[in-house]
């Protein structure tokens, strides 16, 4: 086995397959919920995380919908000498944009935050997963002091990613039709690429690849990754939606990196590991 980090950067010889990915991605999604409905055991294990970190969710977002016209009065200053009617109708855009930029916060962060609290259930269901398919890689001996740490980064790098993102999409839902129409498609499939990237990572993490490999892997495959991703996010969307779907999720990253983005790494197969990148 090699020894320290591979010469030169991490550069997949797969490429994807363009919008024909899109639907494969959507496709992995649907065989993660079917591996852990035929496994009730492990689906219920993976509930544990998901339903801590929603109570405090729940507690966040109903604060804001309770006070939603108050908020949507407070970033439209504006509009407050306004005709009735056109004060009414940005009151309502505004209400609309900031709840809808604090629900993609919300779902993007759920899973980080998720996965964060969650790691020791998700890996065990990740490795489940590897091993009915012929096999997982051995955990690479990683401190756990060093895996903590570099989750509370990755936590953090992502978050920042989710507020710039979401900012910008709260200016953008005041857009007229398309503020209603084509920024939340655009939120769905950017909101996609970084959940793949999340719901990937213990398993690539396994093969020792760190953050910006995983995502120079997913940007290769990047239709496949906001196919996949995506459609978690729009089931996140529905209410428990993100709790109920978080362990096939899991286990639908876990099949996709087997059998799509392991065999993508130069040298890759299902069974390759190299040692933690520093």
């Amino acid at each position: 086995m090699p020894s320290g980090r591979p010469a030169g950067p991490l550069v997949p010889v797969v490429k994807g397959r363009g919008f024909k990915d899109l639907g494969s991605g959507a496709v992995y999604f649907l065989r993660g919920l079917g591996w852990v409905a035929r496994r009730p055991g492990k689906w219920l294990f993976g509930l544990i995380p998901a339903l801590i970190v929603l109570v405090l969710y729940v507690a966040l977002l109903g604060s804001l919908a309770l006070n939603l016209d108050d908020a949507a009065r407070s970033v439209t200053p504006f509009a407050d000498h306004w005709s009735s009617g056109a004060r009414t109708a940005t009151h309502v855009m505004a209400g609309i944009a900031l709840f809808g930029a604090a629900a993609f916060l919300a779902v993007l962060t759920f899973t980080a935050l998720t996965l964060l609290v969650g790691d020791p259930f998700y890996e065990r269901i990740a490795v489940a997963v590897e091993d009915s398919m012929g096999g997982a890689p051995p955990d690479p001996g990683i401190p756990l002091l060093t895996q903590i740490l570099r989750a509370v980064k990755d936590a953090l790098i992502l978050g920042l990613y989710a507020v710039g993102f979401g900012l910008l999409f709260f200016v953008l839902g005041f857009l007229p039709v398309v503020g209603q129409t084509v920024v939340p498609v655009v939120a769905a499939c950017v909101s996609g690429y970084f959940l793949s990237g999340e719901l990937t990572a213990v398993m690539l993490e396994r093969r020792g690849l760190v953050r910006r490999d995983r995502f120079a892997l997913l940007r290769a495959h990047r239709s496949l990754a906001v196919g996949f991703g995506a459609t978690a996010f729009v089931v996140f969307l529905i209410p428990l939606g993100a709790v109920l779907a978080m362990p096939g999720a899991v286990a639908g990253g876990a099949i996709l990196t087997r059998e799509r983005l392991v065999p993508a790494i130069p040298g890759g197969n299902a069974d390759r590991v190299s040692p933690p990148y520093h």
